[in-house]
């Protein structure tokens, strides 16, 4: 398990890197609209909207067809200043055009239960609210991690950014990980996530400082140096726990251990960006206030 959790996470930090910093060398000769991060978007979009709505119970599972679509719309939502600029200079928010998104959902939603009600109780709001944390969940969330991406004029400041809320979780998983497994005594949460002890979240926040301080090197991204990478550090990384045990929150829940078996070692998709998803607001909030 191990050897093949190192290959595959080995192989998806390449993809990572090879998405930002293609996206960076594609937009100095030109082509600025992001198209690798665009692809990545889309496609974990699709397919951990599919993964969610079919964890959930068959009575209660919303329309995966309208989760999809809603989760879709709010990452092209991202991209639609962009596009406007090509034909207006008036200035064009992607946030507006989400809370429109997010409106025609709901409707959407209502509308579909109204269709398919049959006057069984406890059912049509269960689908209804389910719809709204799908699209919230992986529509809303990924929305923090695009708009980083605009957030600096330099594109390889804005990738080292976004590195940044990739691998400082991650960083983060790898060393409460191994902690956990040669040293770990103390369970963390017992009935959440079993596996988890608190020796292993003090290595992985350690862990994900020592990764916030390598990158920082990297890219002037940091204003106050090492003490401020440090503390974004231990701030994103902390989402990034929190991240985790929501999904972990979702499966228990749902009794599922995993979302999938799509990736070796890690589960499915929603296994993978569980961490990430949460990491990505703290570290626009922490960019934009710089």
């Amino acid at each position: 398990m191990i050897r093949t959790r190192l290959w595959v996470g080995s192989l998806l930090a390449l993809g990572a890197a090879g998405v930002l910093f293609g996206d960076s060398w594609l937009a100095k000769n030109g082509f600025a609209w992001f198209p690798f991060l665009f692809a990545f978007l889309l496609f974990a979009g699709i397919v951990g909207s599919r993964e969610l709505v079919r964890l959930f119970p068959a009575a209660h599972r919303p329309s995966e067809a309208l989760v999809t679509s809603g989760v879709l719309l709010a990452l092209l939502a991202n991209w639609y200043p962009a596009l406007r600029a090509q034909f207006s200079s008036d200035p064009a928010s992607a946030w507006a055009l989400l809370v429109w998104v997010f409106a025609c959902v709901l409707i959407a939603a209502f509308l579909i239960a109204m269709r398919r009600y049959t006057g069984e109780p406890g059912v049509a709001v269960p689908r209804l609210a389910l719809t709204v944390l799908g699209v919230a969940y992986l529509g809303l969330l990924p929305c923090f991690f695009a708009q980083i991406r605009w957030l600096s004029k330099d594109v390889d400041t804005s990738a080292v950014m976004l590195a940044l809320v990739i691998f400082v979780p991650k960083g983060n998983d790898i060393g409460a990980f191994f902690t956990g497994t040669f040293l770990g005594r103390h369970k963390m949460t017992p009935t959440l996530s079993p596996k988890k002890t608190w020796e292993g979240f003090v290595g992985g926040m350690i862990a994900g400082a020592v990764v916030a301080v390598a990158f920082s090197f990297m890219a002037d991204v940091f204003r106050h140096g090492v003490v401020e990478a440090i503390a974004f550090g231990l701030a994103v990384g902390l989402a990034g726990v929190f991240g985790d045990l929501a999904e972990s929150l979702i499966k228990r829940d749902c009794l599922t251990k995993d979302a999938s078996k799509s990736i070796p070692g890690f589960g499915g998709v929603l296994d993978v960006i569980d961490s990430v998803l949460f990491a990505a607001p703290v570290a626009y909030l922490w960019f934009s206030w710089q």
